[in-house]
């Protein structure tokens, strides 16, 4: 059996309303002096108020840092760690979806080891140690509360990222009533995203796919399958709004130890130059980047099938199931709202070969792709999704 390592945030907590009681959960690991990492819709919404609340009525000298945007950038970031400087905060709490997960970890980091930013850039390059963690996700979609990646815009379009186990939190607090008030079309994306990764990390052929990553990678496929439709279209439906935060997490479980691949390569250009949010980046090029590895990937596809869309067990033949399997998948955007071509998200045809030759920089994701991937195929792929 080949050899692997398996990496993970050491405690999560699911349990609705948990936010509430926010100081029993976290009680003793950020110290006395915390900064909250958040943006300032979920300010807005008031989402935050019970979580604070519960910290400064246990004592918690609370610094609020809540300017986190979409796609975050580094300027954030370093405005953060600023906040967070002058409060001289003993412990990081990140509230929010994965954007402000991903600036809460960089900013433990910096504020823990003083290092620069831009050495902690690339795979296992983090030197820490980080001051305390811990991670409240309130969109179910990118389980960064349980990977130890953070991606950082930089430059205005260029996305980065620090990879390191350093970043994972000492605690995940998953509270499935954090997610009710999410909007439909953020619930569809999230949850695209979230399987997304778990389809990735099956599939990945990174030295270090494992048995636990695909375990956890199906378990969250039949979780997120299960459940989407009725997240979106029934957005009070508490049930389904703990499947798919719990399928969210798992899938980031697997992912974060068998990394994602060319679907994810080929969305951040999207992301970046466009400012499309993650997930419909995602949605937008998955059945295309499906359909170029299906050559070299059927077998696993058909195998995943089945998790998400159980009535393809009726569908015969690895080749039939696998591509009645990228179909559903194309079907479901389109029955969850969500826009299914690049010309709806103001992309213009002109601007494809850009995208093309941006995406090839995200060489530590191609490489996971379970078929080489060059830049004439990730044009091709974009002319098909546009």
């Amino acid at each position: 059996m080949q050899p692997f390592q398996f990496n993970t945030t050491p405690q999560v907590v699911f349990r609705p309303g948990a936010a509430t009681d926010f100081a029993s959960v976290v009680a003793g690991r950020c110290g006395t002096r915390t900064l909250v990492v958040t943006d300032p819709g979920l300010r807005r919404l008031g989402l935050c108020d019970p979580a604070l609340g519960s910290l400064e009525q246990a004592g918690l000298v609370v610094t609020v840092f809540d300017r986190v945007e979409a796609d975050p950038s580094l300027a954030t970031v370093m405005a953060a760690v600023e906040a967070g400087r002058a409060a001289g905060v003993t412990g990081v709490i990140g509230f929010g979806g994965g954007s402000s997960l991903d600036v809460a970890k960089v900013v433990a980091l910096l504020l823990g080891s003083g290092e620069p930013i831009d050495s902690a850039w690339g795979v296992g390059n983090a030197k820490g140690p980080r001051l305390p963690l811990v991670l409240v996700p309130t969109t179910a979609g990118t389980g960064s509360e349980v990977t130890p990646v953070s991606i950082i815009t930089v430059g205005g379009e260029e996305k980065r990222g620090v990879s390191s186990p350093i970043l994972l939190p000492d605690l995940a607090l998953l509270d499935p009533d954090l997610t009710l008030g999410l909007p439909a079309p953020i619930t569809a994306a999230t949850g695209v995203d979230a399987m997304v990764h778990a389809i990735e990390a099956y599939a990945s052929k990174n030295a270090n796919n494992n048995l636990l990553s695909k375990m956890l990678a199906r378990q969250a496929l039949q979780l997120l399958g299960a459940n989407i439709e009725t997240a979106v279209f029934d957005g009070s439906n508490r049930q389904a709004r703990g499947a798919m935060l719990l399928g969210s997490m798992l899938a980031g479980q697997a992912f974060a130890n068998s990394p994602v691949a060319a679907v994810h390569a080929l969305a951040y250009p999207i992301g970046g130059i466009f400012h499309v949010p993650h997930g419909l980046s995602n949605a937008l090029v998955l059945p295309h980047v499906l359909r170029f590895n299906a050559p070299d990937a059927a077998a696993l596809y058909a195998e995943i099938a089945v998790d998400v869309f159980p009535d393809l067990v009726a569908v015969e033949g690895t080749q039939g199931r696998c591509a009645a399997f990228i179909e559903r998948l194309s079907d479901l955007s389109r029955r969850l709202g969500l826009q299914t071509r690049l010309r709806d998200v103001g992309i213009g045809e002109a601007d494809l070969p850009r995208m093309a030759k941006d995406a090839m920089k995200q060489t530590r994701l191609l490489v996971n792709n379970p078929r080489d991937l060059a830049e004439a195929d990730a044009l091709a792929i974009y002319r098909a999704a546009w």
